[in-house]
């Protein structure tokens, strides 16, 4: 017999799958934002609606959980290198968000002659906010915007300050307001934040150091953390919400954007527990109060006004101060004017102490129902235009970026992928990866090859579908490796080409070995030779190594542009080695190209200080890259063949040689291969 509310799990969790499934189809054919769905759902068919399902103890559950995975992925996604940089800009957001509501909602309790702890803890409620609307913004890829920065920072302050107020309040009520009570709340809260943002990074490179990309074990570490945090953060005395943001942040430099770990992240929390937390949301609103009396009435009316309008004022004004664009204003406003969270569990520690009445109560869920709906709706509108904004910035190319990956060794092809998925990102290039195998056979007898090279990249195919990255699988069959690199690059027309290297050469004349040095000598396309050992995300310092009057070759910026980007995804310090040139020439185009991640550039008066003063000290976190240039055109000489070798030789972990795209208009080679005389190679001057 069905009963109601259900309460079968297996009904309760597939009628809450269809909403999740339906509602937001329903939203978009009526033009409203997908994340607003499970909200309206939720108000339908909750206790104050349909009764079809009660709000009991495992939706609050799923719920909670929901509402975590909310405040990690912005910890995750916060930019460290923008929030270094706007921090004052986060920090007077906060203080006016939460200060400008708190003032107000305290004059408004005044006004309902409510009691001075009472007004203020009434204030406190209007202070605080939940970024709901940010798994909008984080799928239009505008996560990294400035205003989004700012009150992603911003957000972690108003919440702090708003639990830490409740701690007070509440001890207040109680009578404990004692110097011991004073003294744990200060000890504790700060051993708390050490413990999470200084014990928890070094854990997690451990781990991952060790971890051998095992998906599953990496995402249960991964909930580990957020999950014990969230709970020490209970006996703290604060929010779980903290605990779950502090996570984020600890973990932030550790899961990059397009890896395989922060799209199980993502999709763990965006089917299904953020749905579950909205869904939970609308079950909390009951309209009918909305009607029961002209008091009610009008407290509804004016609560919400006094909560929206004084969000809207901090955003406005942050935005006027440092110029943010009215669509950023407006996305600040989206993202700070929803209250859920800790606005529930203000609200319900004061119902617990006797501190606000029913009325006060109802009006509260109103103000969950207008702004939850509300903010959702401004960030997905205004972060669109955002997003259209941002994408008119990027140029256009001649040719679409592909990225081709030959593979041979199966060991180096999770590095080779990691390494993929980040450049992919600073290229700006929705194009998919090429992994690449080439068979190295005559073409009447090559079947067998093909076949067994097809099953090989198949491995990719998983590994990249785990980043939500697409592949195309090429193979090609020729007796010259290097020649069937050279020939996929120009059939699929690729722009850039990263191929891994063991670190041995064959002597000689040879720089890696005859088949990179083959590609390298008949291509033009940016390439990556890679020797990487560790996990990207455990990589702390990009070392950049710049040899004299790198800055003059074409396509210079271009380098940089992506060297800085690739060390904004690992949220990692740069460092640029220029031997014996000028620095304010790479400093003025370091600051002319994006990221705005800060290069701290130093000059080094030869080869021989290079590697005797800096590379002897390079750590097993750090990332050497080198600059480089193919034979015979600008900026190459001698020493640039005898780098790699040496660095190879010093049993650095982590290096790419980078060439740069070469410019046929500018290649001053001529034909391929034009040599170099002879006196020019082992002249003294390029020797040390």
């Amino acid at each position: 017999m069905l009963h109601i509310p259900l309460k079968e799990p297996v009904l309760i969790f597939g009628l809450a799958v269809l909403i999740f499934l339906l509602f937001p189809i329903l939203m978009g054919k009526l033009k409203v934002p997908a994340i607003i769905g499970p909200i309206i759902a939720g108000i339908i068919i909750g206790p104050n609606g349909l009764e079809i399902l009660a709000r009991d103890s495992t939706i609050q559950l799923l719920g909670t959980v929901g509402l975590l995975f909310i405040m990690f992925i912005a910890g995750l996604e916060l930019d460290l290198d923008g929030f270094k940089r706007y921090r004052n800009r986060s920090i007077l957001f906060g203080l006016l968000t939460f200060s400008i509501p708190l003032i107000l909602g305290v004059i408004l309790g005044l006004w309902l002659n409510l009691s001075i702890l009472s007004a203020i803890l009434f204030g406190t409620i209007f202070s605080s906010h939940t970024p709901l609307g940010y798994p909008a913004i984080s799928r239009l890829g505008i996560a990294k915007n400035k205003a989004v920065t700012t009150v992603v920072g911003g957000t972690l302050l108003t919440d702090s300050l708003a639990m830490l107020f409740l701690a007070v309040i509440t001890g207040a009520a109680e009578g404990n307001l004692t110097l011991g009570f004073w003294m744990y709340l200060i000890i504790a809260t700060t051993v708390f934040a050490v413990v999470v943002l200084i014990f928890t990074p070094h854990l997690t490179k451990w781990f991952f150091k060790r971890s051998n990309n095992e998906g599953t074990i990496e995402f249960n570490f991964v909930l580990a953390i957020l999950f014990v945090a969230g709970a020490i953060s209970l006996f703290v005395g604060l929010e779980p919400i903290i605990g779950a943001f502090l996570a984020g942040l600890a973990l932030n430099r550790y899961i990059y954007d397009h890896g395989p770990l922060m799209n199980r992240i993502r999709f763990t929390a965006n089917a299904l527990f953020i749905p579950f937390f909205l869904l939970s949301v609308g079950m909390l609103m009951d309209l009918s109060v909305l009607v029961s009396s002209s008091n009610a009435l009008l407290l509804t009316l004016l609560i919400p006004i006094v909560a929206i309008g004084s969000k809207l004022f901090a955003s406005w004004t942050t935005g006027k101060v440092y110029g943010y664009s009215k669509a950023e204003r407006k996305v600040m406003f989206g993202l700070s004017t929803s209250h859920a969270a800790a606005t529930l569990a203000i609200t319900l520690v004061g119902y617990r102490l006797g501190l606000f009445d029913q009325q006060i109560i109802n009006a509260v869920i109103i103000i969950i129902l207008v702004t939850c709906i509300m903010g959702p709706y401004f960030c997905e509108k205004y972060g669109r235009k955002l997003a259209i904004a941002q994408e008119d910035t990027i140029m256009d190319e001649t040719l679409p970026e592909r990225i081709l990956i030959p593979m041979a060794n199966p060991h180096t092809m999770e590095s080779l992928l990691d390494l993929g998925f980040v450049v992919k990102k600073a290229i700006k290039t929705d194009e998919p990866l090429y992994p690449l195998s080439v068979v190295q056979k005559d073409l009447k007898q090559a079947n067998n090859g093909v076949a067994q090279a097809e099953r090989k990249l198949e491995r990719s195919v998983i590994y990249a579908s785990g980043a939500d990255v697409s592949v195309k699988l090429l193979t090609r069959v020729d007796y010259n490796i290097g020649r069937g690199i050279e020939r996929a690059a120009t059939e699929e027309r690729s722009t850039s080409i990263i191929v891994g290297w063991d670190g041995e050469s064959e002597g000689g004349r040879k720089i890696f070995g005859k088949v990179i040095d083959n590609f390298l000598e008949h291509t033009y396309q940016r390439s990556f030779i890679t020797h990487i050992k560790q996990p990207l995300n455990t990589l702390e310092r990009v070392i950049l190594i710049l040899p004299n009057n790198i800055v003059h070759k074409p396509g210079f910026g271009d380098s940089i542009s992506i060297i800085k980007s690739i060390a904004s995804q690992l949220s990692a310090t740069m460092t640029g080695l220029v031997i014996r040139d000028n620095l304010d020439m790479y400093e003025k185009t370091s600051k002319q190209v994006h990221p705005n991640l800060r290069i701290e550039f130093q000059s080094i008066d030869s080869w021989n200080s290079l590697y005797e003063s800096h590379l002897n000290h390079v750590k097993s976190t750090d990332l050497v890259i080198v600059l480089s240039a193919r034979r015979g055109t600008v900026a190459w000489h001698p020493q640039l063949e005898a780098l790699p070798k040496k660095i190879a030789s010093m049993n650095l972990e982590n290096f790419i040689v980078f060439y740069p795209t070469e410019m046929k208009e500018t290649d001053i080679r001529g034909s391929r291969g034009t040599e170099v005389p002879k006196e020019l190679l082992f002249k003294k001057d390029y020797d040390d």
